[in-house]
């Protein structure tokens, strides 16, 4: 309890602002797709992270940290909830989501009309630990839930994004580690713009289900449900 205010109440406080902040950071970054000058990307081939070069590019690093903030809202919500333990690798994952948002922001990619740099360096290592992170992160909490019936549906809700998320960042993985066989540079390979999108778009997904669970959870339970123990025992979360 902080300030008098139950876990119950700010658990939902934390969702519903985690839920609106993700949702509003969303939206800004998906605006660049449609509005001039960033129009003209190619969403198939071109990462996101060129937004940032344009004379909009604040608009893609505040929509980034506004989607880092509600995470991290997400986050709370899942502890006070007791959903999550705060000292945890399903906690540990959920965070490293947010920093590595933070980081891509604050390191932005290559920019190849120059070259190389070591910002760009430090971007790609972000952006792979906050994309790996997450789905990982969100699967160990479906696995300490598993086997709760009242959490089934939430489980699956949280699972699935998350594995979809999984093998389109598979799809990266297996075109980088194929370079030596192809002969052609990793990104040429696949179509890197719509392959990432397809992965951020899940990556979100995870975390608006995340904040739906944490929601659920601190309504407390419905007639004729058993309540959730507060926080999962099993080793693995």
């Amino acid at each position: 309890m902080i300030g008098g205010m139950p876990s119950a109440a700010l658990a939902r406080t934390f969702a519903a602002a985690g839920f609106a902040a993700v949702l509003a950071g969303v939206l800004a970054v998906s605006a660049l797709h449609v509005l001039p000058p960033t129009a003209a990307i190619s969403p198939i081939r071109r990462t996101i992270s060129e937004y940032a070069y344009f004379e909009t590019g604040w608009v893609f690093n505040l929509g980034v940290l506004v989607l880092a903030a509600g995470s991290l809202a997400v986050f709370a919500a899942l502890a006070y909830a007791r959903l999550v333990r705060p000292a945890s690798f399903a906690a540990l994952g959920l965070l490293l989501w947010s920093a590595g948002l933070a980081a891509v922001v604050y390191f932005p990619k290559h920019d190849w009309s120059v070259g190389p740099s070591t910002h760009g360096t430090i971007h790609r290592m972000a952006s792979l630990v906050a994309f790996v992170s997450l789905p990982l992160g969100a699967l160990l909490v479906t696995l300490m839930w598993r086997r709760e019936r009242r959490w089934r549906g939430s489980v699956w809700l949280t699972a699935i994004p998350a594995l979809a998320a999984l093998a389109f960042f598979g799809v990266i993985a297996g075109a980088y580690l194929l370079t030596p066989y192809t002969g052609l540079p990793w990104w040429d390979v696949i179509p890197l713009g719509f392959v990432e999108r397809g992965l951020a778009t899940f990556e979100v997904l995870t975390v608006l289900a995340l904040g739906r669970w944490a929601w659920r959870a601190s309504a407390g339970p419905r007639d004729g449900e058993v309540a959730a123990e507060p926080v999962a025992q099993p080793s693995n979360g």
